[in-house]
């Protein structure tokens, strides 16, 4: 029963030498230092302290100026870190796992399964011995010389008894070597829980490293002001930016205020894709070198357009939709009114502020429209949806629909009735990085060039006036506040009789508002040309005063000029003219 057990443990010994040369094998390959030398060595020839020395170089060629060169320094320290969190894991593997194995593999099995050879060859050795005894015992009954041959026969009994000794020797000792093999398995076995427990400490101190670097890493990243305006929140851009107004709203108004109030069809006429991919980039990175865009006002306005469709949310919120739909769908002109007004006073501060900054400027537009044919219905029709939607939108089919029903009739107002739900006047050089052009004449409605985006190639004609820069503060010969909108009574547009703050409208219960009395008008027949946005205009909602009459009609009942010809507008009637001024 011994030598069977002594069997079975030789042949797991064997598979143990086996399989513990192959993991020694392939753990060395994890390593990515070198093994037996210096830990400084070592360290210098990791590949991580190679990364770690390019990523630092590299931010010290880019400078603190750059955000790149920042962290690629800062990221390079924490490599370098890592790296010796490598070296001092890989220094532990080689000590407490790598040398246990090899000596187990290389030097403990072998010198035991050398012990069983050379029990094999004492055994040879005793069974030669024993065998020679034997013959020299059977020949003394034939010997001449009996002394002789008996004293032959006890030498060879000594050797065969010492043969034999050595033999019990080796096997006390291979079964020995053997039971201490087989006893101390789980201390073999242990070497592979140390490689695990190793590996887990190196993680914990690497993560370790990497946690107390990131927070830096991240400070420094959200510290740098220079970051896309476009696709970004707007409570985000506005705190990045230390800003009270969008940059890419107010540069836009701008600029617009400087070349593109007569401009007709403006966020209508859709600009080159070229020069609005240009425009958006600019502004994106916050540059100054913007003179260029000012000869190309559509352009501009498309910037502005794609601005408020990329924002997140809605300038005027998700939170808010329900409540500008059920507004719109109030019958009454005052009523409606008050409950866009209570909408409109719901907004977040910001975007409150920036929706009353744009909304200013689109009434400054519409006072225009004689000649830039964008009225407030016109503008509320292209402008509309970029300002408004809802957070689950269907197809494009319901979202048009949506939009003819309801945006329309919630922005239309709110631009006619601009001074009434926003009182104050607005600078719209808010931030004075703007400094106002010289003006020039301007040039009869025959003799306006064409935008640059529209022209072939997407460059701006050499005659076009040369506009200032954003950031130039350089002062100007004629300096000007023309970005300041002055409040002016339009009779063409009747506000309510009730004056804010007033509460929601509830059902059953409204806020009883004195009658406006609706001024006399003399309606003009609508001709063929005056029909781009007829069909949706003619279903608006009407407003106090006429103002929100069909969405083709102009305030005080006056006709508005449609912008689907570029033709210029019908002649009124004396008195609707002087209604209108």
């Amino acid at each position: 029963m011994c030598v069977s057990v002594c069997a079975c443990i030789e042949r797991r010994m064997e598979l143990v030498r086996l399989v513990s040369h192959n993991a020694h094998k392939r753990l060395v390959t994890c390593l990515q230092g070198h093994i037996g030398t210096e830990a400084e060595k070592r360290h210098k020839k990791l590949p991580l302290t190679a990364l770690s020395q390019a990523m630092q170089d590299g931010g010290s060629q880019l400078g603190e100026e750059s955000l790149i060169g920042k962290m690629m320094d800062v990221c390079g320290e924490a490599e370098s870190r890592l790296a010796s969190e490598l070296m001092q894991h890989e220094v532990q593997l080689e000590r407490d796992i790598l040398e246990p194995l090899n000596q187990l593999a290389e030097v403990d099995i072998p010198n035991i399964l050398r012990q069983r050879k050379q029990l094999a060859k004492l055994v040879l050795d005793y069974d030669s011995a024993r065998a020679r005894w034997l013959q020299a015992s059977k020949s003394i009954h034939f010997s001449t010389n009996y002394q002789a041959t008996v004293a032959k026969v006890e030498t060879l009994k000594d050797e065969m008894d010492e043969a034999l000794n050595k033999v019990e020797m080796c096997k006390d000792q291979l079964s020995a070597d053997m039971y201490n093999f087989s006893s101390k398995e789980g201390d073999y076995a242990r070497y592979y829980v140390i490689l695990v427990e190793a590996q887990a400490d190196y993680h914990r101190r690497s993560l370790a490293a990497l946690e107390g670097v990131l927070p830096t890493i991240q400070a420094q990243n959200d510290s740098w002001m220079e970051k896309p305006a476009y696709g970004t929140a707007l409570e985000e851009h506005l705190k990045r930016s230390n800003r009270e107004i969008a940059l890419p709203l107010e540069a836009c108004v701008m600029m617009l205020l400087e070349t593109g109030m007569k401009e007709e069809g403006l966020f209508r006429i859709a600009a080159g894709a070229s020069k609005l991919k240009k425009l958006k980039a600019a502004l994106d990175c916050s540059t100054s070198q913007l003179e260029e865009f000012y000869s190309d006002p559509h352009a501009v306005a498309g910037a502005l357009k794609s601005y408020l469709r990329e924002l997140p949310e809605p300038l005027m919120t998700f939170a808010l939709y329900d409540e500008w739909t059920q507004a719109s769908n109030v019958s009454d002109p005052d009523r409606r009114l008050q409950a866009l007004w209570v909408a409109c006073d719901g907004l977040p501060k910001n975007h409150k502020a920036n929706f009353r900054y744009l909304v200013k400027f689109l009434a400054k537009l519409a006072q225009d429209s004689e000649v830039n044919k964008m009225t407030p219905s016109n503008i509320a029709i292209v402008l509309g949806p970029n300002l408004l939607w809802s957070k689950t939108e269907g197809t494009l089919a319901e979202m048009a629909a949506a939009t003819s029903v309801h945006v329309v009739a919630i922005i239309e107002p709110i631009i006619q009735h601009a001074d009434w739900f926003f009182p104050d006047d607005v600078d719209f050089n808010v931030s004075g990085m703007f400094v106002a052009m010289t003006p020039e004449p301007d040039p009869g409605p025959f003799e306006r060039r064409r935008p640059g985006s529209l022209v072939e190639g997407d460059t701006p004609r050499k005659d076009s006036p040369a506009p200032n820069k954003l950031g130039d503060h350089t002062p100007t010969p004629t300096p000007r506040r023309a970005a300041t909108l002055n409040r002016k009574q339009h009779h063409h547009a009747s506000s309510p009789a009730f004056q804010p703050p007033l509460p929601p409208p509830e059902a059953g219960g409204v806020t009883q508002t004195q009658p406006v009395a609706e001024p006399q008008t003399v309606a003009e027949p609508q001709t063929q040309e005056q029909t781009l946005c007829g069909s949706t205009e003619a279903g608006q909602p009407g407003l106090a005063g006429g103002g929100g009459g069909g969405g083709g009609q102009g305030q005080g009942g006056a006709p508005e000029v449609q912008v689907a010809t570029g033709q210029q507008p019908l002649p009124l009637s004396q008195h609707s003219a002087e209604e209108s001024r």
